[in-house]
């Protein structure tokens, strides 16, 4: 079986040359040699200066959400992996959903105008599929309404916008350095806060509230520490990262360049000046027609996901803890979640693979019968 995605590994011998360092100093975790190095190099190559590592990019949403203080409704698209959401619920928040826009599958500031009242006090955007918001005008509808803007920019490490790295918007991003990503470090992920106090707040939280200093406890804070083994796979993969995303580009391009002449296909829209090239999303359609796909590509080996399907307002825990009246008018996400799917994609995918799966695809679209294009 071909999967979707594959981790991106470095040598074996050039992760075992960090795990001897490691072996030799005795020190596993609590802000290490290899942690400290990894943190300073990132602050490098994002281009920022408040950059915190933490060990998953989901404990990375919370602790913003946490340092805000925030209170009542947070807007957010449920276009997107259900960690967006259940932050939200950890923190206590009530999530509100706003639509997305049918081309580039981001949050559409309209709708999260529409959803804005006394109760609102932050926006949860996410870069879907490494794709930028719309981020000058949800700025603009932040600073107006006097909310925090978040951005779950999980999949957008090194993604520029204008020329401006993507963690430069908004008041704060969440990185996820998750084995799936373009830059993994097994599990991990990083916090870029703009505001300095935020960001000594963000140290105290990510460590059990401990001055390290003076060993007092001045919040309940939490574990969020990234240990070194997960520095050491970072610090490797960081070094083949230019090579990998070109790897990526390669090959995306190249579904597309099969597939862009075919009736009822359609690619994401992307407004990014660097990309990084996360997924390979494709929308058809309609929903019969992503699942004869679907199918007929388990059939000859080739693993595909549903992302983002269901939404995360669909999901079960939601009904029960609203009432049951309670609908949320997101109809271009229902859309798109029944009739998108993520094609395989990782640097070290054959492209004669690639081609194979588009000839399915293209077969399926040209054969006579339920699923020839002309009927659906």
């Amino acid at each position: 079986m071909i999967p979707t995605i594959l981790p991106t590994l470095p040598t074996l011998a050039k992760y075992i040359s960090y795990l001897k360092k490691i072996w030799q100093r005795k020190r596993l975790t609590n802000n290490g040699k290899l942690h400290q190095l990894l943190e300073k190099k990132l602050k490098t190559y994002l281009g920022e200066n408040n950059v915190l590592l933490v060990t998953n990019g989901t404990l990375a949403l919370q602790l913003i959400l946490k340092t805000f203080d925030l209170k009542g409704e947070v807007i957010t698209t449920p276009f997107t992996f259900a960690a967006t959401t259940n932050v939200i619920f950890w923190e206590r928040l009530k999530p509100v959903f706003a639509d997305i826009d049918p081309e580039t599958f981001n949050i559409e500031p309209k709708s999260v105008m529409k959803r804005i009242t006394k109760k609102t006090s932050a926006i949860l955007a996410v870069h879907t599929f490494g794709n930028p918001c719309k981020v000058e005008e949800l700025e603009k509808i932040a600073q107006k309404y006097k909310l925090k803007l978040i951005f779950d920019s999980a999949h957008a490490f090194s993604v520029e916008y204008k020329g401006k790295p993507i963690t430069t918007y908004g008041d704060a991003s969440a990185l996820s350095f998750h084995a799936t990503k373009v830059f993994q470090t097994i599990e991990g992920g990083a916090i870029v806060v703009k505001n300095k106090k935020l960001f000594k707040k963000l140290q105290l939280l990510r460590n059990f509230g401990i001055d390290q200093k003076t060993g007092n406890i001045l919040l309940p804070g939490i574990n969020a520490k990234m240990n070194e083994f997960q520095a050491a796979m970072g610090l490797c993969n960081l070094n083949n990262l230019k090579k990998n995303i070109f790897l990526r580009k390669q090959r995306y391009e190249f579904y597309k360049k099969q597939l862009r002449h075919q009736k009822g296909i359609y690619f994401q829209k992307i407004i990014a000046s660097r990309y990084n090239y996360p997924y390979m999303p494709i929308y058809f359609d309609s929903a019969k027609k992503r699942e004869a796909v679907r199918i007929a590509l388990k059939k000859e080996g080739f693993e595909t996901k549903k992302y983002f399907y269901p939404l995360t307002s669909n999901s079960l825990y939601l009904s029960n803890h609203f009432n049951s009246n309670v609908k949320f008018s997101v109809p271009i996400a229902n859309l798109i979640a029944k009739k998108i799917l993520c094609l395989p994609l990782y640097p070290g995918l054959p492209m004669v693979k690639i081609k194979h799966i588009c000839e399915i695809i293209k077969k399926l679209y040209e054969t006579k019968g339920q699923y020839c294009y002309s009927n659906l």
